[in-house]
């Protein structure tokens, strides 16, 4: 689909009426329509680097920040970016860059974690997981995708997120399984050492075993919970994990 630009007819269009025609119809109507041959989001990257590199960090520069959010280049990716290209075209061009990428994703902050989390994984993140919120240091959110003899969900932890101590009670059978679908997280029985979590770890939590698992501190994680059907199943909370405890991991 062809962009549509008037930029420079209502700038220069009495002034330069052809420049004003290039820069419409032949930059932005035929070479950024182009995406057959690079993303929007390419083009974005490729434009923000190369008037980075020429230290254009003006009004235009804004502008193409601008589109490359809006072309789908999110908060962390520009400062990757940014920072990267730092080391080629120089720190000061870097330093005034950040400035106004700060101002443009500023909104996207507390967001954009999530949407890049969401990126990982197929299953939905869900909704704030209110119910159990009195038993999670920080957010944590919940989405069921079965109910019946075996009940799944994906539970989603923000960074720093972890449950609190607990145990899965059981007189016959029950327990748990975590799967691992996205994100950086542990696991912890009493008593032994944190295990780190990655996606595409299993994690078998047999009845009566006193344990808590979460996020890192500066990963989100999402972990699929199973119910391992049992009689007399009940699920005991416990103490908070404490901030010592948990600031130990690494």
């Amino acid at each position: 689909m062809a962009i549509r630009q008037t930029a420079g007819r209502d700038a220069l269009g009495d002034f330069a009426p052809q420049f004003a025609e290039l820069n419409d119809d032949v930059l932005f109507g035929q070479v950024w329509s182009r995406e057959s041959q690079l993303s929007l989001r390419d083009r974005s990257l490729v434009t923000v680097v190369a008037l980075l590199a020429q230290g254009l960090t003006d009004s235009s520069f804004q502008y193409h920040l601008t589109a490359a959010r809006q072309n789908g280049i999110t908060r962390r990716e520009i400062g990757e970016i940014l920072t990267h290209a730092a080391f080629y075209v120089g720190w000061p061009k870097a330093w005034a860059a950040f400035r106004m990428a700060k101002e443009v994703w500023a909104e996207d902050a507390g967001a954009d974690g999530r949407a890049l989390h969401q990126r990982e994984m197929v299953f939905p993140i869900g909704a704030p997981n209110e119910g159990f919120a009195p038993y999670f240091t920080g957010q944590s959110y919940l989405h069921p995708l079965a109910a019946g003899p075996v009940g799944v969900y994906n539970v989603t932890f923000e960074p720093g997120c972890r449950n609190h101590w607990h145990i899965h009670h059981a007189t016959r059978g029950g327990g748990q399984m975590l799967l691992c679908v996205a994100g950086r997280g542990f696991f912890q029985e009493w008593g032994k050492e944190p295990r780190k979590l990655r996606p595409g770890d299993v994690v078998i939590i047999p009845p009566e075993v006193k344990h808590w698992h979460g996020a890192a501190p500066d990963s989100w994680f999402s972990h699929l919970a199973l119910e391992v059907p049992g009689e007399g199943c009940s699920s005991q909370w416990l103490e908070p994990v404490s901030p010592e405890e948990y600031s130990r991991l690494s």
